[in-house]
């Protein structure tokens, strides 16, 4: 009897609401936003363990990228604002102009939601592409920022167009006469944009490049090639960011080549002290002759020597016309013998 008498009051409270309109919409909100936010939950919740099923699996480990930039965070986060848009027809009592007005807000949300999950889904395409081999001769992070931010600029437009229940083209054409303020604030991002093409499609620049631009500072490695700046590291372990346009409107030195030829040019000086250069004696000329990289060097000198000496005749005896072995041809022959069979030298480069 209890539980019909409560039944009874319940159902008269009900039918009393609407006598009050607007307090039955607003508990219709209420509960619809409740359901919204539940069904969020669960679908996050259900979406994400479907997911981490499915990346055990070998071939579709690229879901833990997906997983890693919250991907589907991004779109689980929808689904409130998708219930609020599709149940508002289901409120009693509800305004046209209210309900309209909460369906824009709701579809902005949803428009602002999915585009950070585009944001989210090139990160994670970024995140695999460098995972590549085209990944060290080819950067492409800048092309993706670029990508998110035309995408973001696009979002902007049109959620404000939502929210104001505007076509996005009106707020265009007011864009079309802020072009020269436009290309004012995003010179450097325009700058930067071609430069990088230019650096990309000409494979002037690349990750892992030695690099060389006294003006900055820079004498390091590539770690990072963004739309905006390059970062290089130099050797002392500091970071030096530049801009990437400064690339291409000044000059660079790329070690690329050398180091791709599998050796390096050394230019170094011997000093030698004038006032030491003198003849070697026979005593001498047979100890170097038991060094083994002089031992063809100073037989094929004696001899050649010797034979110049005799056609010269009674004049051969004469300082000026005698020919002899000095220590500082010796040692010329002895670093270019120690030169030619080290094991890192390059015979066939300069």
């Amino acid at each position: 009897m209890d539980i019909h008498n409560i039944w009874l009051q319940a159902q008269a409270l009900w039918g009393s609401l609407d006598q009050h309109p607007q307090l039955n919409a607003s508990l219709g909100l209420v509960l619809l936003l409740g359901i919204a936010v539940v069904l969020g939950r669960v679908a996050r919740q259900v979406l994400l363990y479907a997911v981490r099923l499915l990346g055990r699996q070998p071939a579709l480990h690229w879901l833990e990228d997906f997983l890693h930039n919250k991907v589907f965070h991004r779109l689980a986060q929808m689904v409130p604002s998708l219930v609020i848009q599709f149940g508002l027809a289901l409120v009693p009592a509800l305004g046209d102009k209210v309900a309209h007005f909460i369906g824009n807000l709701a579809l902005a949300v949803s428009i602002l939601f999915l585009v950070l999950a585009l944001g989210a889904l090139l990160n994670a395409l970024l995140d695999i592409y460098a995972r590549t081999e085209h990944a060290r001769t080819r950067s492409i992070k800048g092309y993706v920022q670029l990508a998110k931010m035309i995408l973001y600029i696009f979002a902007a437009i049109i959620i404000v167009a939502t929210l104001i229940d505007r076509s996005p083209l009106l707020l265009l054409s007011g864009l079309g006469a802020m072009s020269a303020v436009i290309l004012l604030v995003y010179k450097d991002t325009l700058l930067s944009f071609v430069a990088s093409v230019q650096l990309t499609s000409n494979d002037m620049l690349r990750v892992g490049d030695w690099i060389e631009m006294p003006q900055v500072g820079a004498d390091g490695d590539v770690v990072d090639i963004t739309l905006h700046t390059v970062k290089v590291q130099n050797f002392d372990k500091t970071i030096v960011s530049i801009p990437t346009w400064r690339l291409m409107s000044e000059s660079f030195k790329n070690w690329r080549g050398m180091q791709q030829s599998g050796g390096r040019r050394i230019k170094r000086s011997l000093h030698i002290d004038a006032s030491g250069v003198r003849f070697l004696s026979d005593d001498e000329q047979r100890h170097l002759a038991q060094v083994h990289l002089l031992t063809a060097y100073v037989g094929r000198k004696q001899a050649e020597v010797a034979s110049w000496n005799q056609a010269q005749g009674d004049v051969a005896d004469l300082a000026a016309n005698h020919r002899r072995l000095t220590n500082l041809g010796t040692f010329r022959a002895f670093a270019l013998a120690y030169l030619k069979s080290h094991p890192d030298i390059q015979p066939n480069m300069t």
